[in-house]
C-alpha cells in the first residue's frame, strides 16, 4: 500500500528503527525489493533518480509501482530522490509520487530555505511529503564524473531550517559519502545526537551503501529513522549478471536465466539491509 513519507517515518523515529530507501529502477530491482520487504514485514522507499528516469522513464517507474503496491500489504513511499528543480517537484506530484526529496544543501542557508519552502507549497496540499538536505553528503555524482567533499550539518541551524521550511524530514550529513566508498567512513555520532535533540523532523542519512554495519546500527539508534541505498544494490546486478552469464549455454537464453540471478543478488542485498536497520517486522 502507498504511503506518505510522514508517517511512516514518524512510527520509525518513535520505535527506534531505520526505514531502507532503495533507489531503484525496472520491474527486476522493484520485484526484487517489494517482494523481500513484504517477506521481511518491513515498510520500504521504492526511489528514483532523475538520470535513471528520463525520458518516459518517469512514468514506467511511477506507474510500476502504483500498479502493484496495492498488492503488497506493507508501507510503501514512492519517493523522488535528489531533485534540485521544482518542475520535478511538480511531475512527481503530478504522477502520484507521495513523497519527493528537494536538495538545496550547496546553496546558502536562506537559499536552501527558499528553495525547500517552495517545494513544501507544492507537495503538501497534495499530500506529499517533502525530503530536505542540510549540510552537505559529498562523494561522487551518479556518472562518477565529480566528486564533491562532505561539509557537516550544524546542529545550531537544524531546529529554524525545519521551521521554516515545514519539511517532513531532513538528510544530514554525518560523515557518510555517496557512491562507492575508497577508504571506510568513521561516522560522527556525538554530531548525530546533537542534530537529532535539535530537529523536530526524522533525519535521514544518505550514502548507505558500503558503511560499516556497526557505524549504521549507532545510527539508527540515535535517530536515523531513514537510509537511502543504491550503490549495494548496483554491485548485486553486476554479480547477477555475472553469476547469469557464466551458467549460459545456449546462444537465446530464457529471460529468468538473465533475470533470476540479477533479482536473487538485489533480494539479498535488501534482506540484509532490512535486518541492519531494525525494519524487519515494524511493517503496521
Amino acid at each position: 500500500m502507498l504511503v506518505s513519507a510522514r508517517e511512516i517515518l514518524a512510527d520509525a523515529r518513535s520505535r527506534h528503527y531505520a526505514v531502507p530507501a532503495f533507489d531503484c529502477v525496472e520491474d527486476v530491482f522493484v520485484r526484487a525489493i517489494l517482494e523481500t520487504a513484504e517477506a521481511c514485514r518491513a515498510p520500504v522507499f521504492l526511489m528514483c533518480l532523475e538520470p535513471d528516469v528520463r525520458g518516459n522513464g518517469w512514468i514506467y517507474f511511477s506507474g510500476l509501482v502504483r500498479a502493484v503496491a496495492g498488492h503488497h500489504q506493507i508501507p510503501i513511499v514512492l519517493h523522488l530522490d535528489h531533485t534540485t528543480e521544482l518542475d520535478s517537484v511538480r511531475k512527481a506530484v503530478e504522477l502520484g509520487f507521495t513523497s519527493v526529496m528537494i536538495d538545496g544543501s550547496s546553496l546558502p542557508f536562506d537559499e536552501n530555505v527558499r528553495l525547500t519552502r517552495a517545494a513544501v507549497e507544492i507537495a503538501h496540499p497534495r499530500g506529499v511529503s517533502v525530503e530536505a538536505e542540510l549540510g552537505h553528503v559529498g562523494g561522487a555524482d551518479l556518472e562518477a564524473t565529480t566528486h564533491v567533499e562532505n561539509v557537516l550539518t550544524e546542529p545550531c541551524e537544524v531546529t529554524r531550517f525545519v521551521e521554516l521550511t515545514g519539511c517532513d524530514a531532513l538528510a544530514v550529513s554525518i560523515g557518510t559519502s555517496h557512491g562507492v566508498y575508497k577508504s571506510l567512513p568513521t561516522l560522527n555520532i556525538e554530531r548525530l545526537k546533537e542534530l537529532n535533540q535539535a530537529s523536530p523532523a526524522p533525519l535521514v542519512m544518505h550514502g548507505g551503501s558500503g558503511t560499516p554495519p556497526d557505524q549504521v546500527q549507532e545510527a539508527v539508534r540515535h535517530g536515523i529513522c531513514k537510509m537511502n541505498i543504491y550503490a549495494d544494490c548496483r554491485i548485486a546486478m553486476r554479480r547477477g549478471l555475472e553469476l547469469a552469464a557464466r551458467s549460459q549455454r545456449r546462444e537465446d537464453p530464457l529471460p529468468h536465466e538473465v533475470f533470476g540471478p540479477i533479482r536473487e543478488q538485489i533480494a539479498a542485498v535488501a534482506r540484509e539491509k532490512i535486518e541492519l536497520l531494525f525494519a524487519a517486522g515494524k511493517a503496521c
